[in-house]
């Protein structure tokens, strides 16, 4: 006899707020990645802010064509952040993805429509990732203290490149075989793109080749909004494009791996799912 949670028994109208339900606590138990966004990134401006602070850097607005000469602390906290957060998002949506994709299956099995399933994991990244881009932001203000409107360009900025490694965390999470070979392309994507970004270690950081980073736009748009007072909404729309393409293939690759390929079950079969 089926149980009382089966999702067979659920109404269509009440499956996406179960689907959901599940993909939050998915990305919000990971404890590891809780220990990281709490610990290492202060940990991670600290040093970042240490080893830059007080050093003049010259920072260029493609927008604008406008040459910034800003205190290298303070870019370094920007580009630390995106740092953090890219790791930190692309690691939980991951995690998240890659464990529960055999129930995921089942739940279509079950019954579930997979557009339910796609809008609730699409809305758990977005909230995800706006929290760990939040946190981020706010552990800025303990080293700096931008304008108002310069720490609200650095938030979106942050909130943009957590989307897009979030997107990147769900494409890769249903398409490698393996945790290590997601995780060492998380991280060392996300190494590689933000550094780049950065003229304190990189002296080629204001060349038009870094325009085909994902990083490009929001750190474009931070610097912008907290040093030039200018805001750059086109850079920051060009991270939402790289952000709404890796969620196109993932959510697609998705799709394509969770169909039901079989009979429509039976209701009972829905007491079969495992409890969450």
């Amino acid at each position: 006899m089926s149980t009382p949670d089966a999702p067979e028994l659920r109404p269509r109208y009440g499956q996406f707020s179960t689907a959901l339900r599940f993909s939050v606590r998915d990305q919000t138990r990971n404890r590891l990645a809780g220990l990281l966004l709490v610990l290492f990134v202060p940990l991670w401006y600290l040093v970042m802010d240490a080893m830059a602070s007080g050093e003049t850097l010259d920072f260029k607005l493609y927008a604008t064509g406008e040459v910034l000469h800003v205190d290298g602390g303070h870019l370094t906290l920007i580009s630390a952040g995106l740092n953090s957060v890219t790791m930190i998002a692309g690691f939980v949506v991951f995690d998240a993805v890659r464990k529960a994709l055999a129930f995921d299956r089942r739940l279509v099995f079950a019954g579930y429509r997979q557009s339910t399933l796609i809008g609730a994991k699409t809305l758990a990244i977005a909230a995800v990732a706006t929290a760990i881009a939040l946190y981020t932001a706010l552990a800025v203000l303990f080293f700096w203290r931008p304008t108002t409107s310069g720490w609200c360009a650095v938030l979106a900025a942050f909130a943009v490149i957590a989307l897009t490694y979030g997107a990147l965390g769900l494409l890769l999470g249903v398409l490698v075989k393996r945790d290590l070979e997601g995780f060492f392309l998380i991280i060392m994507g996300g190494l590689m793109d933000t550094f780049l970004q950065n003229p304190l270690g990189n002296p080629l950081a204001n060349k038009p080749i870094l325009e085909w980073f994902p990083s490009f736009g929001p750190m474009q748009f931070a610097a912008g909004g907290a040093f030039g007072h200018t805001a750059l909404w086109g850079h920051l729309a060009l991270g939402l494009v790289w952000a709404a393409s890796f969620s196109a293939v993932g959510l697609v690759i998705f799709r394509v791996r969770t169909r039901n390929r079989t009979r429509t079950p039976h209701p009972a079969e829905g007491a079969l799912l495992p409890a969450r």
